[in-house]
């Protein structure tokens, strides 16, 4: 396969403020790529990993000034629960990606579950099972939705995960196109207690995760990610044809337990299923970015390839990754829960085979992405993302706090290279004396804890810099702990001060709004009978 040119890699929260960046062509305009995979981050810019691009020539159209005349695409790619140190980095493209672009050391998310990071990462502020009934509101400003006003021709593949009736759907906030699912690949169920998930073709269902996409649990064979990826290239294909600014979000989610991988792939690696699913991600990026080179608009697309959590240490090591160094992994607050690879590319204008250790966040995501656009975020609402462009760009560092939330509790907040933790807990006793195991091998007294341990009056501040896996904390008495806590002290009332109280979307659940009948189900005959409805909390047991 062809070489593509070096990637950078970078962490994700980054400053705001104006981007200091050299004014684009106006005869070409970016277009916006992301992926999402759901075990371990992959680098690549989709709304699970964003990916911009500018394409060649804008609509005539288009009003002067907008990126669509500028004829920039961008693609998020992105995977779910991937780690910081599998996959890619072991694999043929990853190198070549890394060396292209700049690595981000320092990428996290904002939550410690997936579908609160999909949320933050479509419109830059801070798990739904199909049975809750809530989902993105109507008031919410999602990424595609300004960049549609701009010019922008958009498409989601994969995952959705922003709710699954029929009010949420993504072409309702955005996108013009959809292949994929509106919840993880869960299952098989017996259509009876819960219905199998849908697969969505735009509008309307064309199937459901095995029965016409089949998943083999006991082999792990599935097409599913060779489909992404062919959606993938003809939507890229397509509007290089159209000459239209583009933002594609590549939301895989095949490194999601249950793990699955193409049969070309699978025995393929010495990570058992997992590493075979990551391989076969690897060969997709591979082949969206000699597309790009391919059609002579790699130096107009900017590409972000991340991850929505760290590994999921529930799940390995036959279908999870490694956090490495990192304390814990997946559903806890933790570096190794929050801390994602990230990889940004965008040939010509970020410098090649880079890492910065600038710290930030998946929400900068939407912020940075607007800001590549040539537009601006809304202004009747606080965004906390930050636009990254000074950091890809000249290499800025820039000092800002990240709030580590589990819930409605604020768990933890970063600050430079201080880590502190006002409440330290994994899971209960009652789940970890049943297998289930947030941190398998690691234990760290007073630190992994299984009850809520409060630490609001004296946090437990480590500096991530020396001590990474979070396993020796700073002594209250020394000069350093006290000049860490003043400083955090200061930022989390900051912080605290600033926060309006939201309407929650997901809370109450009920039976009755699981995928039974879906859009399009009457024309495959594949539409299900509800049970009584009937309204309840939901329970959220981390």
């Amino acid at each position: 396969m062809a070489q593509t040119p070096p990637l950078s890699t970078m962490a994700l929260p980054y400053p705001s403020g104006p981007a200091l960046v050299p004014p684009l062509s106006r005869k070409a305009k970016p277009t916006l790529v992301t992926q999402a995979a759901l075990t371990p981050p992959l680098p690549l810019f989709s709304v699970a990993l964003p990916l911009l691009s500018f394409g060649r020539q804008g609509p005539p159209h288009t009003p002067k000034g907008t990126a669509a005349r500028l004829g920039l695409s961008l693609a998020w790619l992105c995977s779910r629960s991937l780690d910081c140190h599998d996959g890619l980095f072991h694999s043929d493209q990853g190198p070549a990606a890394t060396a292209a672009g700049t690595e981000c050391s320092r990428t996290l998310g904002c939550r410690c579950s997936a579908a609160p990071q999909h949320c933050a990462t479509a419109h830059g502020r801070s798990y739904t099972p199909q049975e809750i009934m809530g989902g993105i509101p109507n008031s919410e400003h999602l990424l595609p939705e300004l960049l549609k006003k701009a010019g922008y021709t958009n498409k989601i593949v994969g995952k959705w995960h922003l709710g699954h009736r029929p009010q949420f759907h993504p072409l309702k906030h955005g996108f013009d196109e959809w292949f994929g699912s509106p919840n993880c690949h869960f299952g098989p169920y017996d259509n009876k207690v819960k219905p199998n998930i849908p697969v969505y073709r735009d509008w309307e269902m064309v199937g459901r995760f095995y029965e016409e996409f089949p998943i083999n649990l006991k082999t792990g064979e599935a097409n599913l990610t060779q489909l992404y990826l062919q959606e993938a290239l003809d939507f890229i294909r397509t509007q290089h044809a159209r000459q239209s600014p583009f933002f594609l979000y590549w939301a895989i989610d095949a490194t999601h337990a249950p793990v699955y991988a193409s049969k070309q792939f699978l025995g393929t690696s010495l990570r058992g299923r997992y590493g075979d699913a990551v391989r076969e991600i690897d060969d997709s990026v591979g082949k969206i970015l000699s597309l790009l080179q391919n059609l002579g608009i790699s130096k107009n697309t900017f590409v972000f390839f991340t991850s929505d959590n760290g590994a999921a240490l529930i799940s390995a090591p036959k279908e999870g990754g490694s956090n490495g160094p990192f304390l814990c992994g997946k559903q806890t607050t933790f570096e190794g829960g929050m801390r994602e690879p990230a990889i940004a590319w965008w040939p010509g204008h970020i410098a090649a085979g880079q890492v910065s250790h600038q710290l930030g966040s998946i929400m900068d995501l939407f912020t940075t992405s607007l800001s590549l656009a040539g537009l601006k975020p809304p202004s009747d609402r606080v965004i906390d993302g930050l636009d990254l462009l000074p950091t890809m760009l000249q290499g800025h560092i820039i000092d800002r706090p990240i709030f580590y939330y589990r819930g409605n509790t604020l768990m933890a907040v970063t600050l430079g290279q201080y880590k502190a933790h006002l409440w330290t807990w994994t899971n209960s006793w009652e789940e970890f004396r049943q297998g289930i195991d947030f941190c398998p091998g690691q234990n760290v007294s007073g630190v992994t804890t299984h009850t809520q341990e409060e630490h609001t009056e004296l946090p437990l501040i480590f500096h991530l810099g020396r001590d990474p896996g979070e396993r020796f904390p700073l002594r209250f008495t020394s000069n350093e702990y006290q000049d860490a806590l003043s400083r955090t002290t200061q930022v989390i009332q900051q912080h605290q001060k600033s926060l309006v109280p939201g309407q929650p979307q997901l809370n109450v659940c009920n039976q009755a709004v699981m995928n039974w009948a879906p859009p399009g189900c009457e024309k495959l005959g594949k539409c299900l009978t509800p049970p009584e409805s009937v309204p309840e909390k939901c329970f959220w047991a981390h």
